[in-house]
């Protein structure tokens, strides 16, 4: 989606609304109930949850009983038949692959450029439940994707947790450093129906804006991703600081990592209930680990996240994305995830092969594939664009997810990313 992945760039911070109250709910925590902390054997992953030796400790939390604020009913859809998109997703034959683009909505449509005149500020545009959805519909209309994302970011739960931020213009996200026992310790368990009820709003809206054959996609950014923006104090290029508390106090990682994990599946529950068809986890930083450093502070948090959403609602597809994932493609699929979204410097027909002999040795049911044209192919001229996405539709094979390997770039020209989602509407197996 749009600004989805929080290191773009942003409107100035100034004219933002004022952060909202955030309620103090009384059982906060600084790691999961048991519930939670299951061993990973089925996954191909074991790891031993690290205690902290001088943590203050607070009653465990449980996602299933924690008290939240009244939440509405979960949306009803008025459709019978599942959108392409959902049928894909779920490895049922279709005519042809569907289409959307991550990042879809934003910077690089005009109409939305204009929008940024009258509400200059990110959390305006995705806070505000009308805007939010505008921004949304706007690539759905302009070139009829299959599938229709909240423009929304990964950073937008975590003032339910009790983490303040804020996305300048320039410098992008913005955050108070989270890098000892007690900010850790100060977190506390979202009420996703208190603190981000735009969001619940926004999702019910489009689901009743968009035609019964599109798909309506929420997301969310998976916890070391969301410990990176945390632990730097903002966007980073080397992610040193996140490393080095790794070697230095790994428990306290841990500890800040479960703790997002318990917030972030209840968000996606959150955002299923409200109208969500599809999740998408995001785990955009994740790429920057050695294979080892993701078995333990990256893959077992995907999975809580991604259990959570199976036990709740096993009817909804997830998708998982990584940047620069080649080298952790089989420890991806092994988390479980239905689809396994592939970035642009993997070729799509040796990717789905690894992708199978892992699941296959992990005793897993095939997963389906997304992607992965990369985004600066859409600068090129047609012939190419035609080029390039049917080769990748012809090495995916059915069960595939047709998309970027990336966000679209602000520059890319309207009428070349129109031309993509044609050429791949026009597509028949």
């Amino acid at each position: 989606p749009s600004r989805c992945l929080a290191h773009s760039a942003a409107s100035n911070s100034t004219d933002r609304p004022s952060p909202q109250t955030i309620p103090t709910i009384t059982m906060k925590f600084a790691f999961l109930t048991s519930s939670l902390l299951f061993s990973l054997s089925g996954s191909g992953f074991a790891f031993t949850v690290p205690t902290s030796p001088t943590p203050t400790l607070h009653p465990p939390v449980s996602l299933s009983s924690t008290a939240l604020s009244s939440a509405p009913p979960p949306y009803v859809s008025k459709h019978a038949d599942d959108p392409l998109l959902i049928r894909a997703a779920r490895g049922e034959k279709v005519e042809r692959p569907p289409v959307w683009m991550m990042r879809q909505a934003g910077r690089h449509i005009k109409e939305y450029r204009d929008l940024v005149k009258k509400y200059p500020t990110f959390r305006e545009r995705s806070e505000i439940p009308e805007v939010a959805v505008e921004v949304s519909l706007q690539p759905w209309r302009n070139y009829k994707t299959d599938g229709c994302i909240l423009f929304s970011d990964i950073l937008t739960p975590l003032p339910g947790l009790g983490l303040q931020f804020d996305i300048e213009e320039k410098k992008g996200p913005v955050l108070r450093k989270v890098d000892t026992w007690e900010a850790v310790n100060n977190m506390h368990l979202i009420d996703p129906f208190e603190t981000c009820p735009f969001v619940d709003k926004s999702l019910r809206i489009l689901r009743d804006s968009v035609d019964s054959s599109t798909a309506v996609l929420g997301f969310v950014g998976c916890p070391y991703t969301l410990a990176t923006y945390l632990v730097e104090g903002g966007t980073s290029k080397e992610y040193l600081e996140i490393k080095k508390m790794m070697s230095s106090d790994p428990s306290l990682l841990h500890a800040m990592l479960k703790n997002l994990a318990a917030s972030i599946a209840e968000y996606a529950c959150y955002q299923v209930e409200a109208g969500a068809q599809v999740i998408q986890i995001f785990d955009s930083w994740a790429g920057h680990l050695s294979p080892r450093d993701y078995d333990e502070f990256a893959a077992p948090y995907q999975k809580i996240i991604l259990d959570v959403v199976k036990e709740r609602h096993p009817e909804i597809p997830t998708i998982a994305y990584i940047k620069h994932s080649g080298a952790l493609l089989e420890r991806l699929a092994k988390t479980g995830v239905d689809i396994v979204s592939l970035d642009w410097t993997v070729d799509m027909k040796e990717g789905r092969a690894r992708i199978d002999k892992a699941r296959e040795e992990a005793g897993m049911k095939r997963a389906n594939v997304q992607g992965n044209l990369d985004p600066a192919l859409l600068f090129a001229d047609h012939d190419t664009i035609k080029e390039r996405t049917i080769e990748i539709i012809e090495k995916a094979g059915a069960g595939h997810i047709m998309n970027l390997g990336h966000g679209i770039e602000a520059d890319t020209p309207e009428e070349n990313a129109k031309f993509f989602v044609d050429t791949v509407r026009e597509y028949r197996y």
